[in-house]
């Protein structure tokens, strides 16, 4: 059996099917997004609030991207250590003022670099780019 459709009948017959895959894929994306399945450390949350709240942003960066008055922080953790990092959030330095942390907040500002640096190395230099535009780390 043939069933023969008209060219127009045929677009839009097609054009549906298309649009009903479409939104099948799109609700299997978004409900089961790869974040869902990431343990939260509480601590590392709490301290990106924190990086947030003091604009730490505007003079440092993290994987490369910021401000550029103060290092690039991504991988401080492993490079510099948590007592190192402690110093420096409790007193500031000549450049970086005091912001008067909370033993809370520098804990958690720790809990912070931790993570960041267990996502790996933040030099763009060691990333490569594919084809498809994913990148790699060299």
């Amino acid at each position: 059996m043939h069933i023969h459709l008209s060219g127009d009948r045929q677009r839009v017959l097609v054009l549906l099917i298309l649009l009903f895959f479409f939104l099948c894929y799109s609700f299997y994306l978004y409900t089961n997004l790869p974040v869902k399945r990431i343990k939260q450390d509480r601590d590392a949350a709490a301290g990106k609030l924190s990086w947030q709240k003091y604009n730490c942003n505007a003079c440092h960066q993290v994987y490369g991207l910021g401000g550029y008055l103060g290092p690039d922080l991504t991988n401080v953790y492993s490079v510099r250590g948590p007592a190192y990092i402690e110093a420096f959030l409790k007193n500031g330095t000549g450049i970086m003022p005091d912001f008067h942390l909370k033993q809370g907040e520098i804990k958690n500002l720790l809990g912070f670099f931790r993570q960041l640096n267990a996502s790996g190395k933040s030099d763009p230099k060691t990333f490569m780019l594919s084809y498809e535009g994913t990148i790699e780390q060299k």
